[in-house]
């Protein structure tokens, strides 16, 4: 299996019991996650060895999130140690109509005022197969920004495939600050994932006639959009997950993929959801996951939908499941029923 580097802010995760709101809640499920370390904690799953680039403080909760990693076969070996805080963010879960609501703080975290000198990347990046990131970790300031361009130009020294998730976070920076930093970092990306969203906000390019809050979807301003990234940034691969927003607890699910020649849709599943958040996360592993083991983006893009679908029943950030339950549901078997 790949040798896999993410990089990013993984946090403390504060989610109100079942389905209660943050004003009736006297207790919070604890769990950790964030968009680069859900995406190497479901490669570590697929059995790849992942390791999870980051800093955090030396204190017992910054502990408790590098133990969070560790159990489930993520590799730690390069989390810088030091800063005063874990970023936090609060969660509550949404149902039928009533939309999910999350609250950060994670202002000064470590990660987000850690120093290029506190990471070797020339050794992180040695005989690594792939790099991944998101537009997450450069929206938390110029500190973080010089990190992730740090990263890349190693990675590209190193002869290593590099993807992003574009991620746009509205609560972070705004579309001017975006686009301004993650155009200069395309250059060296090869895989690109974002919806028209993310494509209009990090990289400019105004979407078609999709609306990413109901979830209505219009093919032909994707592959536009597509079309115009892949001329300007020469991306060997592109693609998105595709939501249809039916309601909180029930959505359409599938993906597009670009390679430059083909546009491929993948099959659409109707999701009963759990936990949504983490879905976009566990999308790109699995793309990431396809693309290493079966050379061919159409079947990556379907074993990625498949992995995604089955991590919105899974409570938490992160998608506890294996490559072989993403491949069964990929071949049809959808039933749920009991293995005995």
């Amino acid at each position: 299996m790949a040798k896999i580097v993410t990089m990013g802010e993984i946090m403390l995760r504060l989610s109100t019991p079942g389905y209660n709101r943050f004003v009736q809640s006297d207790s919070f499920d604890v769990c950790y996650g964030g968009g680069e370390a859900n995406v190497a904690l479901s490669l570590a799953n697929f059995n790849h060895e992942a390791y999870f680039v980051s800093k955090l403080p030396a204190h017992e909760i910054g502990q408790c999130a590098v133990n969070s990693l560790r159990k489930f076969g993520v590799k730690t070996d390069y989390i810088a140690r030091g800063g005063d805080r874990v970023g936090v963010y609060f969660l509550e879960t949404g149902a039928s109509m009533r939309p999910s609501k999350v609250i950060y703080d994670r202002a000064h975290s470590a990660i987000a005022e850690a120093e290029v000198s506190d990471f070797d990347f020339d050794k992180i990046f040695e005989n690594a197969d792939w790099f991944h990131f998101t537009g997450i970790t450069p929206a938390l300031g110029k500190k973080a920004q010089a990190l992730i361009e740090a990263a890349l130009a190693a990675a590209k020294r190193h002869g290593v495939t590099v993807s992003v998730d574009l991620n746009y976070r509205k609560k972070l920076w705004t579309p001017e600050e975006a686009v301004a930093c993650m155009t200069k970092l395309m250059k060296y990306v090869d895989v690109c994932i974002g919806n028209e969203e993310d494509a209009e906000k990090c990289l400019g390019f105004k979407p078609g006639k999709t609306d990413v809050t109901s979830g209505a979807l219009e093919m032909e301003g994707y592959k536009d959009i597509f079309r115009r990234m892949k001329e300007t940034f020469g991306f060997r691969y592109i693609a998105t997950s595709l939501r249809e927003s039916f309601s909180a607890s029930d959505n359409g699910w599938s993906a597009l993929a670009y390679d430059g020649k083909e546009f491929y849709r993948s099959r659409r599943y109707d999701v009963r959801i759990v936990d949504r958040v983490g879905g976009g996360d566990s999308f790109s592993a699995g793309f990431i996951h396809g693309l290493l083991t079966y050379k061919d983006f159409k079947k990556a893009l379907e074993f990625a939908v498949a992995a995604s679908a089955l991590k919105h029943t899974i409570p938490g950030d992160v998608n506890l499941v294996s490559a072989a339950e993403a491949e069964a549901l990929m071949q049809g078997d959808g039933s749920g029923r009991v293995q005995r």
